[in-house]
């Protein structure tokens, strides 16, 4: 397992967690907005351990703000690290993954890939397009063997945003219509990730599977 970031402290964070398991890794930083690191994480990666099997795609990043105003810069950046890294991820592990007839690809879509957030429209077109383009390349990869999925997480609190869910409206909001009553924990999408990642999703391709405590199937909640 390789987990990388444009942050290589949490790199080294991480890999010294799965070396603590007992398992192999690499402390290589990435960042999915140039192709160049990308690349060479990849036959680093190829060189050290012969293949690639898996992929997750998760580099986000996301801005609120009223749309009438906001700015293209800002948009720009959202979209090429969303959706244009996430490209970037597939292409440049797909190709391995293709010419060895094998792949699970994972990426991270969001709630706001089915559903409008209030200001957040340059992170909902993102993560709307990364669900469109999951479903391109599943018809593309399947036959060679490369299956495309992706996760919709919910409302789940980290680091980043407990401020937020804890302390404001829009987090009542979030807790409202979350039919479980509660913000998921991390460790909660795991086991998605673990099927989409074996066999057992053998025949799985092209699908957005929503670990959301119920909130997109929420109408009326109290």
């Amino acid at each position: 397992m390789v987990a990388t970031s444009r942050r290589l402290a949490e790199v080294e964070k991480t890999a010294a967690e799965i070396e603590a398991r007992g398992r192999r890794t690499l402390r290589l930083a990435s960042d999915v907005k140039d192709r160049g690191s990308l690349v060479a994480l990849r036959d680093t990666v190829l060189g050290e351990f012969g293949k690639v099997d898996i992929l997750i795609n998760c580099a986000g990043t996301t801005k609120r703000a009223p749309t009438l105003t906001f700015g293209e810069e800002d948009w720009d950046h959202i979209l090429e690290t969303n959706l244009t890294g996430t490209l970037r991820g597939c292409q440049v592990f797909g190709e391995p993954m293709l010419a060895a007839g094998y792949g699970r690809i994972i990426n991270i879509a969001s709630l706001s890939t089915f559903v409008a957030l209030y200001e957040v429209a340059a992170y909902a077109a993102s993560k709307a397009a990364v669900a469109s383009l999951t479903k391109s390349l599943a018809v593309e990869w399947s036959k060679r063997g490369v299956l495309v999925n992706a996760i919709a997480p919910g409302v789940f609190r980290t680091a980043l945003n407990s401020q937020l869910l804890d302390s404001t409206p829009r987090g009542q909001e979030f807790l409202t219509r979350t039919p479980m009553g509660r913000f998921g924990k991390t460790e909660e999408l795991v086991g998605a990730a673990i099927y989409l990642a074996s066999d057992a999703a053998s025949f799985v391709t092209g699908e957005i599977i929503t670990v959301d405590g119920g909130f997109l199937a929420s109408g009326v909640n109290q």
